[in-house]
């Protein structure tokens, strides 16, 4: 492919990606203002957040799956519109119910990292790859800072509305675009998408991820949030048995057994808690008014400039990790982003009298969040076969959004668990939230410490599995071992 072209390739994918990565945070300063200009409760507009998380969980691996097996691009195309007329609808909605189902609907978008991911694996030069998912993830990164930010100005110079009639234009526009010049796949996986892994996989994420979300209003102790977790456990099982039973999984669980893959999920799990917990609980902190003791009684768009060294740092470092990578290897980079995030959380849990504080350990979360989403991607892109990189690469991202809901779940408990008269919570159970955060964050570092390293003949390391030589003689069916991954320059045009 031509350079240009794949200049071009990249700028629909990072735009694609950055718009529905911007989406994840961009509604959740307005949601007040939400729930005043539709009528509704508070409890009920924390369903715009809900239904999206959930959506975006149900639809990132399985759309990853049909993109390995029917083409990504036409996979990235149909997604593309499925974001737009998601944003369009939420645009127009005349009340709470229509949208939250608009909000359904932009889950779909949760698919285009891992099509993303694989179009990237599949298009561009073996040598481009590790840079190029760099880069693609500090978009990704980056978006999640951008509607934090953006949120308050856009609320208050505009509407609400706005917040989805810009992604509308957006979207459409590189729609257009990759409808034109991204290629198609030119490899395709054997199979069919296993409709059974499909719901199974989709009924034990909404029975574990609802209840960890809604457990604040519905309570930790009730029959809705216990019976969810267990039915979530039971699922769980039939999925990981049916799964292992299928001709063609939709989830193969050989590779997410492999060592760099188990590895660099358990670190995604443990550091999404970290992050999630941060972004959720960070502007609440800026947010509270100084009577309480603590906090700065800032506004929307004061607390998201406050959020503006997290954006510019996990920027950076997204795009300076596809220069380090190759020198320092991936596995390093993702043991320093945790680090990074632990030493951030660390900070806040001493210090956070100052808003230069806040700021300061907003921007090194950044640095380790810029870091570590690189790492993940590269780690899990090159541990794979080829035509599971859609599956594998959205799995990832459920992992981590995961923990992000767990960590947020326990996170509220420790900082609503105790109220002033004033019923703000104490400034005490923000601190035990930050050490919480920073023990996860390092716990995920330690996980990082654990993905395999194999070095080249020149000494650099490389923190990926090793890929399996094409053996000379025909292997015997049945060992249980996934396939080969091609060499790199077999599936570049």
């Amino acid at each position: 492919m031509p350079r240009t072209s794949t200049r071009l390739t990249f700028a629909v994918l990072a735009t694609g990606a950055g718009v529905f990565s911007m989406l994840q945070s961009l509604i959740a300063p307005a949601l007040p203002t939400v729930q005043h200009a539709l009528h509704t409760s508070q409890s009920t507009a924390t369903w715009v957040m809900t239904a999206y998380l959930l959506s975006a969980s149900v639809f990132t691996p399985i759309l990853g799956r049909v993109g390995d097996l029917i083409g990504r691009k036409r996979t990235l195309v149909g997604v593309l519109v499925a974001v737009a007329i998601g944003c369009l609808l939420a645009a127009l909605a005349p009340n709470i119910g229509v949208l939250i189902l608009a909000r359904i609907v932009q889950g779909v978008g949760g698919a285009l990292f891992p099509l993303s991911f694989g179009i990237i694996r599949e298009e561009f030069a073996a040598s481009e790859v590790s840079g190029s998912i760099s880069n693609l993830s500090a978009v990704i990164a980056a978006g999640g800072g951008v509607g934090m930010v953006a949120a308050g100005p856009i609320v208050t110079a505009l509407d609400y509305r706005w917040l989805f009639w810009i992604p509308v234009a957006v979207v459409a526009v590189t729609t257009l675009i990759a409808l034109r010049y991204v290629p198609e796949s030119p490899n395709r996986s054997e199979g069919s998408v296993s409709w059974t892994g499909a719901g199974l996989l989709s009924a034990w994420l909404v029975a574990l991820l609802l209840p960890l979300s809604q457990a604040g209003s519905w309570g930790w102790g009730s029959g809705r949030v216990l019976g969810l977790l267990g039915a979530a456990v039971v699922l769980f099982a039939l999925w990981l048995y049916a799964e292992s039973r299928s001709r063609s999984p939709l989830i193969d669980l050989r590779v997410m057994r492999l060592p760099a893959v188990w590895t660099t999920n358990t670190a995604a799990l443990l550091f999404g808690a970290g992050m999630y917990a941060i972004w959720s609980f960070l502007p609440g902190f800026v947010q509270t008014p100084d009577f309480a003791g603590y906090g700065f009684g800032a506004s929307v768009t004061t607390a998201g400039l406050l959020m503006l060294p997290m954006l510019v740092a996990m920027f950076l470092s997204g795009l300076l990790s596809g220069r380090l990578e190759p020198v320092v290897g991936a596995k390093a980079l993702l043991t320093a982003g945790a680090a990074l995030g632990s030493l951030s959380c660390a900070i806040l849990a001493l210090w956070h009298d100052q808003q230069w504080q806040i700021a300061l350990a907003a921007g090194v979360f950044g640095l380790g969040i810029g870091l570590a989403f690189a790492a993940m991607a590269n780690l899990i892109v090159g541990s794979v076969p080829v035509d599971q990189t859609g599956a594998a690469t959205g799995m990832n991202a459920n992992i981590r959004t995961i923990g992000g809901s767990i960590g947020a779940a326990v996170t509220s408990v420790l900082v609503t668990g105790r109220l002033q008269p004033s019923g703000l919570p104490y400034e005490s159970g923000y601190t035990q939230g930050f050490v919480l955060l920073a023990v996860l964050c390092l716990a995920a570092a330690g996980a990082a410490l654990l993905v395999p390293v194999r070095r080249t003949a020149r000494g650099a390391p490389v923190s990926v599995q090793p890929a399996t030589p094409e053996p000379e003689p025909a292997a015997p069916a049945g060992r249980g071992c996934p396939p080969s991954r091609p060499d790199a320059s077999s599936h570049m045009r």
